[in-house]
């Protein structure tokens, strides 16, 4: 009896860490309104295992051009629902590097270029997103 409930309880830990990212399509927040975009502090080596960790939901027309501390450079991975496009910048009030992310799943932000040498995890200070 016991390994049988050390075996459910290793289970269920083990099946937080297989998160996946939300599939653009049919991109909601949790009570069914429709998103522009999610954006996720952390993301994993292993593809299937991205889009982990705190969210930021982004409703559509959302306008943040200046990121609270609590979220300001650390996005790592995102998701942009169909039909939406999201616009990033890398410094507050739309300054600095721009990045403009059409509908699908980018799994590591440290993937997509910024400039000659920098990458874009936790580089995002600002952004719009439209549908």
């Amino acid at each position: 009896m016991k390994g049988v409930i050390a075996l459910l309880l290793a289970a269920l830990c083990f099946e937080g860490l297989n998160a996946e990212c939300p599939d653009p399509a049919t991109l909601k927040d949790d009570y069914g309104s429709k998103l522009c975009a999610q954006m996720f502090q952390d993301s994993s080596y292993y593809y299937d295992e991205s889009c982990t960790g705190k969210f930021l939901y982004v409703y559509p027309d959302e306008d943040t051009p200046i990121m609270s501390w609590a979220w300001n450079n650390k996005i790592s991975s995102l998701v942009v629902g169909r039909g939406c496009s999201l616009t990033v910048w890398s410094k507050s009030k739309k300054e600095g590097y721009k990045k403009k992310f059409s509908a699908g799943i980018v799994y590591h932000l440290k993937e997509v270029q910024k400039g000659l040498f920098g990458d874009w995890n936790d580089s995002i200070s600002g952004y719009y997103c439209t549908c």
